[in-house]
């Protein structure tokens, strides 16, 4: 018995999302539901070549280059390619590379986060505001995570008063949805007061903002352009995570990563003992001045009762 179709008003804005809609067993024709949605309908039955081991060895070494150095732009990255790597690249094929893996130098420029032109984008809340107590502050980011034969993209929710890391997903393409299943897994714990993130389309869609909208006391922050300091949290977690896990494991596969990560971040929040956090770990920090918090939040309550 086939299946009636759903309603296909509200469509996700890239081509990937879209063709994720087309479903076979529908009463309409996958002719037309390509039509409906704005899309080829060959390229329903498209499966994009994989990368050539030139193309993954340069995004490797830009990958690693970004990680050491991310205020790198495109002609010192060509430099480094050539001298530590001995790879020759132009400035076109480190600029593609670059954009598949995400990455902008972190020094002010022209361009350097680029939403969606249709998205709203929220102003940059926390200039001059320091997290002082867990969930104060949630910051967000993508990065590239590469693998041997191939890559992946990691998204991480990081509580920034205690450097927790509250939730994270895997996914093989730059959509929204990956990240929005991190943030729906991060707010069933808790909701924080200040929720930051750059101005990439995953985070100014509104299938991602709906989801803080529906916590009305969140504000919502995002980077300034150019302004590479307004993330530094997440960018240290990412550069932590690939020296301590991804550079030295050689995963080969994202369920291989998906595997490590698990191990590596249970790893990170329970037992790695942080300098900035006085050598305790991130659940320690968090969980010990979550009580307390929850604590002085009772004792105000008894008060007020008491007072009426």
């Amino acid at each position: 018995m086939k299946r009636s179709c759903g309603s296909k008003k509200k469509l996700p804005r890239s081509v990937h999302e879209r063709r994720a809609l087309i479903d076979p067993g529908c009463t309409i024709t996958v002719k037309r539901q390509a039509e409906l949605l704005g899309i080829a309908r060959a390229s329903v039955y498209y499966t994009p070549a994989p990368p050539s081991p030139e193309t993954l060895a340069l995004q490797h070494a830009i990958d690693a280059i970004y990680t050491a150095r991310p205020f790198y732009g495109q002609r010192r990255m060509i430099v480094d390619l050539k001298n530590t790597y001995h790879i020759h690249a132009g400035r076109d094929a480190v600029r593609t590379a670059m954009q598949i893996l995400g990455l902008v130098a972190q020094c002010p420029g022209p361009h350097t986060s680029t939403p969606h032109p249709e998205h709203r984008v929220y102003p940059y809340l926390l200039r001059n505001i320091t997290a002082a107590h867990p969930n104060h502050i949630w910051g967000t980011d993508i990065t590239y995570i590469r693998l041997v034969g191939g890559f992946c993209y990691l998204v991480a929710l990081l509580d920034w008063y205690s450097r927790k890391v509250l939730s994270w997903r895997l996914s093989n393409t730059l959509d929204t949805s990956f990240c929005h299943d991190a943030l729906e897994e991060a707010l069933t714990y808790a909701t924080p007061d200040y929720h930051n993130s750059d101005q990439g389309v995953q985070f100014t869609s509104e299938e991602y903002l709906s989801l803080l909208k529906a916590h009305g006391s969140i504000k919502i922050s995002m980077d300034g352009r150019g302004r590479c300091m307004d993330n530094i949290f997440t960018e240290r977690l990412w550069r932590t995570v690939k020296y301590e896990d991804i550079f030295l494991r050689g995963y080969t596969s994202i369920d291989e990563v998906r595997a490590g990560l698990t191990e590596y971040f249970t790893f990170y929040n329970t037992t790695r003992p942080h300098q900035s956090l006085g050598y305790q770990t991130p659940d320690t920090v968090y969980y010990q001045n979550t009580k307390k918090q929850c604590n002085e939040i009772r004792t105000e309550g008894s008060l007020s009762t008491k007072g009426v």
